[in-house]
């Protein structure tokens, strides 16, 4: 009887502590996205981009190719402006996540930006080459973003971010941090 009192009390635990839990994992997550930004200021990022995202073109299926080639041609003429999106896009996910704001923005922009990421320099992990043996970031990115929309929308708003505060103040923030308002 003790030991079943023991998981009860686990399983509880973490039930109680779901808000901080997902906190902290949200936060985590924006850290990732503020090194990753950050690792994106060298000059080998910024002046090399287009070429990054010629070489995730290679190795790619020839169905595929055009993408790749439409992507290359884009970034090829000022790759250093694209450059310096990408880095503020992510910083922006980064403060985001952090911070807690505007969160149903984030989350959503965060999917698409992941993707987007995954398949263009990714090249979709390059999962179509002879020594393939990963899918790449990018799709796992933005699986967390879903995953992190999801738990949003069934606990509601997080006290411990700064959308819960701002709610408080102005009642249409809602609107644009709650998912939970997207389908009502």
């Amino acid at each position: 009887m003790g030991l079943r009192k023991n998981v009860v009390e686990a399983d509880n635990w973490f039930e109680l502590h779901a808000f901080s839990i997902s906190r902290v994992m949200e936060i985590v997550f924006g850290l990732i996205w503020g090194i990753d930004a950050a690792l994106k200021f060298r000059p080998e990022f910024i002046y090399n981009y287009s070429m990054l995202i010629a070489e995730g073109g290679k190795m790619q299926p020839q169905w595929f190719s055009g993408w790749f080639t439409m992507w290359a041609n884009i970034t090829s003429s000022n790759p250093a402006l694209f450059a310096y999106f990408i880095i503020a896009c992510e910083s922006l996910l980064a403060l985001s996540l952090i911070l807690g704001i505007a969160r149903k923005i984030g989350y959503g922009l965060g999917f698409i930006f992941s993707l987007l990421i995954w398949s263009i320099p990714e090249g979709l992990g390059l999962t179509y080459g002879p020594s393939a043996t990963n899918i790449g970031s990018g799709i796992i990115f933005a699986l967390v973003f879903v995953f992190l929309a999801l738990i949003s929308s069934i606990y509601g708003p997080n006290k411990y971010t700064v959308d819960f505060y701002i709610e408080k103040k102005l009642h249409v923030w809602k609107d644009i941090a709650e998912i939970r308002h997207f389908f009502t």
